[in-house]
């Protein structure tokens, strides 16, 4: 699951969804959001023991991972400046 975090949804994202993803057994989620005009990827990865996420990374500039699938993105053009908008990329 990929979340991108706006002002209404932070809270819900950050906290709510993240248990519930947890519980329902979803293995990585994914928090997109702005910091400083600048996106950042909060990434977690479900610890199947404990049944809770752990985080993996948290990526500015450059994501890349191999897990859950080998993925590079530059989350430096996924803004705007112009419109100071985050965009998701759908691989």
């Amino acid at each position: 699951v990929v979340e991108v975090v706006s002002p209404e949804s932070a809270h819900r994202d950050r906290t709510v969804k993240l248990r519930k993803y947890a519980e329902a057994g979803i293995r990585h989620y994914w928090l997109i959001e702005e910091e400083v005009d600048q996106p950042v990827a909060h990434i977690y990865e479900l610890d199947e023991p404990t049944g809770a996420y752990a985080p993996v990374g948290i990526f500015r500039g450059t994501l890349q991972l191999t897990v859950p699938f080998p993925i590079t993105i530059d989350l430096d053009s996924l803004f705007s400046e112009s419109s100071g908008t985050c965009f998701v990329v759908r691989r």
